[in-house]
């Protein structure tokens, strides 16, 4: 096999397999909590930040997102009150993305339920498995 066909036999793989994983933590979170992957990924920046709250762009940054889909997946989230604009009163482009109360209570609850899923997902690692895997991911 030439190094083209198996690096493309590997992305191809890669990228399957992190679909169907991505898949099935968005299916179980929606499923218990009303929000897919991207949300919890959003709620949990957002909890990981000073204040609990971040500049639309460094949610994006931080998500590998363009500013405007994160802008999308914001706006549902604000509608049901997991997230409030903070927005500053001298210039309107600094206003912040906090995370409400609500959002912080299903943010554990959702973390509860990521973990229980992920640890399925996950059984046939073990510690010295799961350290290699991650450090491979890191490596690309």
């Amino acid at each position: 096999m030439k190094n083209e066909e198996k690096y493309g036999a590997i992305s191809k793989s890669l990228w399957l397999n992190s679909a169907i994983i991505s898949k099935h933590l968005d299916n179980s979170l929606s499923a218990v909590h009303g929000v897919g992957l991207t949300e919890y990924m959003v709620l949990h920046s957002l909890m990981a930040a000073s204040n609990h709250a971040l500049r639309r762009i460094d949610i994006a940054e931080s998500l590998a997102r363009t500013a405007s889909g994160i802008t999308r997946i914001l706006l549902p989230m604000e509608k049901i009150g997991l997230v409030a604009k903070d927005v500053n009163e001298r210039d309107a482009r600094v206003s912040l993305v906090k995370i409400t109360p609500a959002g912080e209570v299903l943010f554990n609850n959702a973390t509860t339920t990521l973990n229980a899923r992920s640890e399925v997902l996950l059984k046939n690692l073990d510690h010295k498995g799961a350290d290699k895997f991650l450090a491979l991911l890191q490596s690309i």
